[in-house]
């Protein structure tokens, strides 16, 4: 069952056209149980270490082996069945939250007839007050984390351009050039120091 791919978006079987851009809806659910799944398992591993120190403690103090390892089974068997309720939980949550966003998201974008940021606004859940929160939210957070990083990937550039100017020109002490002309020029920069 492949798509077909056309210059204005892709074809399915059924000879609907989707907008390009849009989320595969049944990819983004499978693949939002599954992160789910993988979520939800390690919170309840990590959640039963505290309990698995209480049966160590229980063990220190019961000298019959017996009775050891009918503790140490029991709370395996318990350890287990938290971990596996926490996946299939954790799994469902997860995969019905992004299989109701992106067929929402992706209702929107039919209906409107163009894909864009507004679509992904208005299959957040909650009103509008909470929505509005959480693109301002979105957007201070996004500017603290992208900003430093791009005003970094700018400066990198920019010593990997000398570097290709110096190479150019015959300046530059060897023939490196690329990645490796602007780690040495790093280098150089904070060996200065």
């Amino acid at each position: 069952m492949e798509a077909l791919e056309d210059s204005g978006g892709t074809i399915s079987n059924d000879g609907h056209q989707r907008l390009p851009g849009t989320a595969n809806w049944g990819t983004a659910t499978v693949i939002g149980v599954f992160a789910g799944m993988l979520y939800g398992g390690s919170k309840e591993a990590a959640a039963s270490v505290s309990k698995d120190a209480e049966v160590m403690l229980k063990l220190g103090s019961t000298p019959d082996k017996r009775e050891q390892y009918r503790l140490m089974r029991d709370a395996m068997e318990k350890r287990f069945i938290r971990v596996t309720r926490g996946s299939i939980v954790g799994g469902v949550r997860l995969g019905m939250f992004t299989a109701a966003f992106c067929g929402l998201q992706n209702l929107l974008a039919e209906k409107r007839g163009v894909h864009d940021v507004f679509n992904v606004v208005g299959a957040v859940p909650g009103s509008l007050a909470w929505r509005t929160r959480n693109v301002v939210l979105g957007s201070v957070l996004g500017a603290a984390v992208g900003f430093p990083l791009g005003w970094l990937h700018l400066k990198l550039v920019d010593k990997v351009n000398e570097g290709n100017m110096a190479a150019e020109s015959g300046q530059g002490g060897g023939a490196k050039s690329g990645v490796g002309a602007a780690i040495d020029r790093l280098e150089e920069h904070s060996s200065k120091r």
